[in-house]
């Protein structure tokens, strides 16, 4: 059982559901100490006073504001439980919102919500249908840590989770950051589009999304301690440089589907005639067709001529009518 974190109440109206907060997820990553190398002693960060030059013990050790160099303010734990702030002991509900107009850059960790008994039970399961049948998360405010936090609020196989946000001034501008201008054709872009098409998945199970640098990290550690051949690293493949957009776009298709076991022909993207090709293209044909009309006209010309020959350089005469003469009497 994971161990409670904060506790207090979620504030929604006039409505009060207490709540526990524990973790929601779990580190697995190896951690490592620091050791002398020459005999392997461990080596530790030691607390030591500067006035009186030696360690102190946790217990010793306090809280405080430091005004000047010489002065500085103690600040007890029971002065940050008891500020003077409405979401000291409680994530006070400030507004509804769609998930999808947040930002996720904005969302950071987050924590399950327990009901804290059974007086909580009702108003936790009235909170969590709410928010299920309306589609929205909750934003809310708490006092975590010495400081005011902004959090959101959703529904997690009928849990509440509690996921802590960043103020808007604590995002960074990228437009610094933005590439120089360049241009990308529709075609590229359906080309992108039919490798997303390839890559899409419907959960991110399996193998492909598992934790490999751990893996590989405990075979090590493995090898060492069983004095055994450390695994040998894979040759690292160098990033090629892309010169031919949409052959890269064709080969990382066919590289999805082949990666997929799909045994079904990959279809290609293939590249449309820019607008200047298109135009050429349009040029070419057109004159085609006017050749081959001509040739056509003069083919029957001359066919015409064959039939019905005519003297070069003349005027078409009209034939004279002659009258049949009469035979003379004997």
């Amino acid at each position: 059982m994971p161990r409670t974190i904060w506790s207090g109440a979620i504030s929604f109206g006039l409505v009060t559901v207490p709540i526990h907060v524990v973790g929601a997820t779990e580190d697995h990553s190896i951690h490592f100490h620091q050791y002398h190398l020459e005999d392997m002693g461990r080596v530790r960060y030691r607390k030591v006073c500067e006035l009186e030059g030696r360690e102190v013990a946790q217990d010793e050790i306090g809280k405080g504001y430091e005004l000047t160099k010489t002065q500085v303010v103690p600040i007890t734990d029971e002065d940050l439980s008891n500020l003077p702030l409405p979401t000291a002991k409680a994530i006070e509900i400030d507004a509804f919102v769609p998930l999808a107009s947040i930002d996720p850059i904005r969302i950071a960790e987050g924590y399950y919500l327990q009901p804290a008994g059974q007086v909580a039970a009702k108003p936790y399961k009235l909170l969590v249908q709410a928010l299920s049948r309306s589609s929205k998360v909750a934003v809310a405010k708490y006092a975590w840590s010495g400081r005011e936090r902004l959090g959101l609020l959703r529904v997690r196989d009928d849990v509440l989770v509690l996921h802590a946000m960043r103020w808007p001034d604590e995002v960074r501008d990228p437009a610094e950051l933005l590439p120089p201008p360049v241009e990308v054709t529709d075609e590229e872009i359906e080309g992108a589009l039919a490798l997303m098409d390839t890559m899409t998945t419907d959960s991110l199970e399996g193998p492909e999304f598992q934790d490999q640098y751990t893996e590989a990290l405990a075979q090590i550690i493995e090898a060492k301690r069983e004095e055994k051949p450390l695994p040998e690293a894979p040759e690292p493949e160098q990033p090629a440089q892309v010169l031919d957009l949409m052959a890269a776009l064709n080969a990382s298709v066919q590289q999805a589907r082949a990666s997929r076991g799909e045994q079904r022909e990959p279809a290609e993207v293939h590249e449309l005639p820019s607008p200047k090709r298109k135009t050429a293209a349009k040029k070419q044909a057109t004159a085609k067709r006017t050749t081959t009309a001509k040739r056509t006209t003069t083919a029957k010309k001359t066919t015409a001529a064959g039939k019905q020959p005519t003297t070069a350089g003349k005027q078409p005469t009209t034939a004279k009518k002659t009258t049949p003469r009469k035979p003379r009497s004997a």
